[in-house]
C-alpha cells in the first residue's frame, strides 16, 4: 500500500429563496440562499467526497443520505469531521486541502481566510496545509447566470504511521 492517497471532491448547489450562504462554514450575506438538504455547504461538501474518496469510503451521500431525516439542515462542518474522524480510524491524515469555488457571486475573497481557517481547525492541521480559492466561469454556464454554485477539492493524505 503507497503511503499518499489523493481524494477528488465536486459538488454543485443551485440557488433558491433566502438571504445568506454557508460556504467553508462562513455565513456570507447574499440574496439567496442555497437549496439542500442539509445546509448547503458546498465547500464542505466537495471537500468531504475528497476526504473520503481518498480513504477509498465512498461519498458523502453514502454516508449522509439526503433521503434521511436526521440529515435535514445538518451543520456540514459536523459532517466533515465525522466523515474525517472515518478516515483517520483507518489511520490516514490529511497532509493538505486544496479547494476551488466556481461563483460569479457573491463575491468570496473577503471570506476567504475564515474558510481557511474553519477547515484547517475542524481537520487538525496548520492553516497553511489548506488553499481555498475562487473564480468566476466569466458569466458562462450556470454559475455564469447565478443559477448556483460549484466547488471542487482535492485531498492529500498521508498514512499516520509512516
Amino acid at each position: 500500500m503507497t503511503p499518499f492517497r489523493i481524494g477528488h471532491g465536486f459538488d454543485v448547489h443551485k440557488f433558491g429563496p433566502g438571504d445568506h450562504v454557508i460556504l467553508g462554514g462562513v455565513t456570507i450575506p447574499y440574496e439567496s440562499g442555497l437549496i439542500a438538504h442539509s445546509d448547503g455547504d458546498v465547500v464542505l461538501h466537495a471537500l468531504t467526497d475528497a476526504l473520503l474518496g481518498a480513504a477509498a469510503l465512498g461519498d458523502i451521500g453514502k454516508h449522509f443520505p439526503d433521503t434521511e431525516e436526521e440529515f435535514a439542515g445538518a451543520d456540514s462542518r459536523m459532517l466533515m469531521k465525522h466523515a474525517y474522524g472515518s478516515v483517520v480510524n483507518l489511520g490516514w491524515k490529511v497532509g493538505n486541502v486544496d479547494v476551488t469555488i466556481m461563483a460569479q457571486a457573491p463575491k468570496m475573497r473577503p471570506y476567504i481566510d475564515e474558510m481557511r481557517a474553519h477547515i484547517a481547525e475542524d481537520l487538525g492541521v496548520d492553516i497553511e496545509g489548506v488553499n481555498v480559492k475562487a473564480t468566476t466561469t466569466e458569466k458562462l454556464g450556470f454559475v455564469g447566470r447565478k443559477e448556483g454554485i460549484a466547488v471542487e477539492a482535492v485531498a492529500l493524505l498521508y498514512k499516520a504511521d509512516v
